[in-house]
C-alpha cells in the first residue's frame, strides 16, 4: 500500500472587507464532506510568484469588482490542512483588514471554479455573525471580528487556531 500523498502547499490571501457599518462581505459555499453551508471572506490562493498582498488585491478585483482600493494591514494568519475538490492542501492563510464604503458586489470576474462553487454572497452584520448556525471561516469569526474592529489592527499578525 502506498503512503498518502503529501498535502499541496497553498499560500492564501483573505480579505476582511468591512464597510462603514461594520458589515463584512462573505461568500458562501457547500462543504463537500457534510453538505453544510459555510461562509468565508473574499480571497483565494496565491498564484506562483505572487505575494499574499498581491494575491489579495487580485482576488478583491476578481471576486468583488473593486480595483482601486488600498489593501489594509495583515491582521491574522492561520495554518490548516483542508481537502477541496479531492485534493488535500496545506493552507497558509493571510488575512487583511480592509475598510470600504458599501458597494454592489460584481462577481463577473469569478474564475470557472468560483462560478461552480460559490453559492452566494452577503454583507453580514456583527449580530448576524453571532446568530448564524452556518459554518464561518475562520471558525471563530463571530468572536474575532468584533474584537478586531474594537481594538484595531495588531502590531503583528495574530496566529489563529483552526
Amino acid at each position: 500500500m502506498s503512503a498518502p500523498a503529501q498535502p499541496v502547499l497553498r499560500p492564501t490571501a483573505r480579505i476582511l472587507l468591512v464597510d462603514e457599518d461594520d458589515r463584512i462581505l462573505l461568500f458562501s459555499g457547500t462543504d463537500e464532506a457534510d453538505g453544510r453551508t459555510f461562509w468565508l471572506p473574499v480571497g483565494g490562493g496565491c498564484d506562483p510568484g505572487e505575494t499574499p498582498e498581491q494575491a489579495a488585491i487580485r482576488e478583491m478585483r476578481e471576486e468583488t469588482g473593486l480595483d482601486d482600493i488600498a489593501l489594509g494591514p495583515m491582521v491574522w494568519r492561520r495554518n490548516l490542512i483542508a481537502t477541496w475538490g479531492g485534493v488535500t492542501y496545506d493552507c497558509r492563510e493571510h488575512y487583511f483588514l480592509t475598510r470600504t464604503a458599501a458597494f454592489e458586489v460584481d462577481t463577473s470576474g469569478f474564475t470557472e471554479v468560483e462560478r461552480a462553487t460559490v453559492t452566494g454572497h452577503h454583507w453580514w452584520t456583527l449580530d448576524e455573525l453571532r446568530a448564524t448556525t452556518d459554518r464561518l471561516v475562520p471558525r471563530d469569526l463571530a468572536r474575532l471580528l468584533p474584537d478586531l474592529l474594537r481594538a484595531g489592527p495588531p502590531r503583528t499578525p495574530i496566529l489563529l487556531e483552526r
